[in-house]
């Protein structure tokens, strides 16, 4: 049996350069990764099946499909093996902007590898990560980097281990593609490295904000919400939304915010950056 954590995703800042001519955009972000997410579960088998399990699992049906099944798939293809059953324990909410199903995809690749002594770091990996989703390939990395291109193009830098982090949902979906069709086209300049990677992220921000609020305008309450939080060094929404996140100086206060955000009724985890 092979247990593979598929932990968050977290867009530290995500600035949107351009259109694409192949219907992506070219971005610049800031990966960073949460210590907690959902896990996927990889056991040889007779035959192959698929379960989720989890407080999400309802959102998700296992006979449709899912980046699971087709990473499954697409590594047989490159790589063969034989049957496997797979369990998805889904923690994460759906379409959260957190990365949910490409960190299982991610962790599904990474589950076979290991089940079929393929290296970590084999590129043809990355190869199927990549045609699975722009996000996968940094899921699949796993550490904190700089995406560039559709996302794919990763370079690693130093992270924030450690760091107490608060992500929460306000129960709410929304579409990845709905809210990059609401971006307003304007390149607001590159995201400049520095040394100190929280000050990279301070200065940059996330483009697809405004967009994402247009369509929840829920979503900067929860933003309202952290930037007022007691020990916050920074507050974002991540990715497409409609999660939001907060870094905090440390985890007293965190757990203080996070409980006031339960209250009013937020999805919410508390967890650590890698």
């Amino acid at each position: 049996m092979i247990v593979e954590p598929a932990p968050a995703k977290i867009n530290l800042a995500l600035h949107v350069r351009a259109r694409r001519p192949d219907g992506y955009h070219a971005l610049e972000t800031l990966f960073a990764f949460a210590r907690d997410g959902d896990t996927v579960t990889v056991v040889p088998a007779a035959m192959d099946s698929f379960a989720i399990t989890g407080p999400f699992a309802e959102k998700l049906s296992p006979s449709t499909d899912n980046l699971v099944t087709r990473a499954r798939d697409a590594f047989r293809a490159t790589f063969g093996g034989t049957p496997v059953a797979i369990t998805l324990d889904k923690h994460l909410p759906i379409a959260s902007g957190i990365g949910g199903g490409s960190a299982d995809a991610a962790a599904t690749l990474r589950a076979l590898a290991r089940l079929t002594d393929v290296t970590p770091d084999d590129p043809r990996l990355f190869v199927i990560a990549t045609a699975l989703g722009a996000d996968v390939p940094a899921c699949l990395d796993g550490r904190t980097t700089l995406g560039t291109g559709k996302g794919e193009a990763l370079t690693a830098v130093a992270g924030l281990a450690g760091t107490p982090l608060l992500l929460v949902n306000p129960r709410v979906a929304v579409s990845t593609a709905a809210v990059f069709r609401q971006w307003d086209g304007i390149d607001r300049g590159a995201l400049t490295l520095d040394d100190d990677l929280l000050k990279t992220a301070l200065a940059g921000h996330n483009d697809l904000e405004a967009p994402a609020m247009a369509l929840a305008p829920v979503i900067a309450e929860v933003r309202a919400f952290l930037d007022a939080a007691e020990g916050v060094t920074l507050s974002r929404m991540s990715g497409s939304g409609a999660t939001c996140f907060a870094l905090f100086a440390d985890a007293s206060t965190r757990d203080a915010a996070a409980a006031r955000a339960q209250a009013r009724g937020g999805w919410t985890m508390t967890s650590e950056l890698t």
